[in-house]
């Protein structure tokens, strides 16, 4: 029987670390998407923490509808591969412990994919709110808004923040996340690009909305420019990373070295004009200009910015 017929069976993925109190919070909602979708529905907590410290919180729920599971090898790349492999729908649509999903959402994720025959995903919009008022220079910055393409826009890149997967294509891809980034970060990059070179198309939905809320340990100046070098660090050694040509290599350090050059003196230009005429945007957007292009140089040549390291 063509599962298209009917709706297909969805996984909600999420993903957890020592959060106890998101993911107490983030649970009925997803629940809630489950029981209101037209089809077979589960949701899935993996704990990425090996003590399994969101077992009583997620046992509180008492939902057969719940599954836990426990993925005790550091890292994000490696709690997302044991999601895949828990698995057992047609689809996964992975979100994120501390993200709260608008009313609709599972049935606008599901509906855009099946405007997409044979895609192998989905990304949805994420607004992202904030507990307390934040720093000025954060909003002039405009580092928490996200881009947003008309719906049904193809997308090469995707992060996993709010994205449906299609399990049958993603097989036939043979894509799985790699550990190589799981503490790095940057392994949502990766596995576009892996999924853009084998084939693997992804398109936007701009209604399918989940609210993110920002804690106040990254609604800080600090953090927004660590990101800004991460991602910059992480878009450089992936690009390299898909590269199997020693001279094709070569030629995208050189390339990405030039280009993260002239983030930094773009950054430092608009970081004086700011200054001058008192635009706290253009002194904000200066600053990530530059930490990004620094970014893109150190990954171009081979060093790692380690976001997600943990104290043992």
């Amino acid at each position: 029987m063509n599962r298209m017929l009917g709706n297909p069976s969805v996984t909600i993925a999420v993903l957890t670390f020592k959060r106890p109190r998101d993911i107490d919070e983030a649970l009925p909602l997803l629940v809630d998407q489950i029981a209101r979708y037209d089809g077979a529905g589960t949701v899935l907590v993996i704990d990425n923490d090996a003590n399994a410290s969101a077992a009583d919180v997620v046992g509180s729920h008492a939902d057969p509808r719940i599954t836990y599971v426990v993925e005790s090898t550091p890292g994000i790349a490696a709690a997302r591969n044991r999601a895949l492999c828990e698995t057992t729908t047609d689809l996964i649509i992975f979100i994120d412990d501390d993200e709260r999903p608008s009313h609709d959402w599972l049935s606008l994720m599901v509906g855009e994919y099946r405007k997409h025959p044979g895609t192998l995903g989905v990304f949805g919009l994420v607004d992202s709110t904030f507990g307390d008022d934040p720093d000025p220079w954060l909003v002039a910055g405009k580092f928490f808004e996200r881009r947003k393409p008309p719906t049904g826009t193809s997308l090469d890149v995707v992060a996993t923040n709010n994205l449906l997967l299609d399990m049958a294509r993603l097989r036939e891809l043979d894509l799985r996340f790699d550990n190589a980034y799981g503490i790095s970060g940057g392994s949502d990059t990766m596995f576009s690009r892996q999924a853009r070179q084998r084939g693997g198309t992804f398109f936007f939905c701009g209604e399918a909305l989940v609210h993110d809320v920002v804690p106040a340990d990254r609604a800080t100046r600090q953090w927004v420019l660590k990101r800004a070098h991460r991602s910059g660090n992480s878009w450089s050694r992936t690009q390299i990373d898909v590269i199997d040509s020693a001279p094709k290599r070569l030629a995208a350090r050189l390339k990405l070295t030039a280009s993260g050059l002239a983030r930094v003196g773009f950054g430092i230009t608009r970081g004086i004009y700011g200054f001058v005429t008192r635009n706290l945007s253009q002194r904000a957007q200066g600053a990530r200009n530059i930490y990004r292009g620094a970014g893109l140089i150190s990954g171009a040549w081979g060093h790692t910015h380690v976001e997600y390291a943990r104290k043992k």
